[in-house]
């Protein structure tokens, strides 16, 4: 399990057909990694249009902003054309980044246990040091929670 204070785990993970990003894509800029269980849902649709709606602010902030999901880069692509969205999102389809980040857990659902992603934010500072997690994250406020943070580096 990751904590507050860890080294970033480092990750490459495709973000089209052609490209994948690392840590290091992004060498001078904060990164906010968050997971998020599916494309266009309606959480996850509301996270990423919030995210997306605070774009110039975390810019000014010299911080990227990475959606994670389980999800293809098809159905990414989609998600993105279909709302206009200016966040990055990158597949983890084999779950391997979920996993090291810890998010790849049990859920329950109408008494039904299954595997899925927990909705948490990471926010890695420039030194890829963790400066802060948000676990089992609401979504109403959460961005701006997140934008303060970020403000705070």
């Amino acid at each position: 399990m990751i904590n507050e204070g860890d080294n970033a785990i480092d990750f490459e993970m495709p973000i089209d057909e052609k490209n994948f990003i690392t840590l290091k894509s992004f060498p001078d800029n904060n990164i906010v990694l968050y997971f998020y269980p599916k494309d266009d849902t309606p959480g996850c649709t509301k996270e990423a249009i919030d995210f997306t709606a605070h774009i110039d602010a975390f810019n000014k902030c010299k911080t990227t902003i990475i959606g994670v999901s389980a999800d293809s880069t098809t159905k990414h692509k989609k998600f993105i054309e279909k709302h206009k969205l200016e966040v990055i999102l990158a597949s983890d389809e084999d779950k391997k980044v979920c996993e090291k980040y810890g998010v790849w857990i049990e859920k329950s659902m109408y008494g039904k246990k299954f595997m899925g992603i927990e909705r948490a934010t990471i926010l890695i500072d420039k030194d890829r040091k963790i400066r802060k997690i948000w676990r089992k994250v609401s979504v109403p406020g959460h961005v701006q929670e997140v934008l303060e943070a970020v403000q705070k580096i």
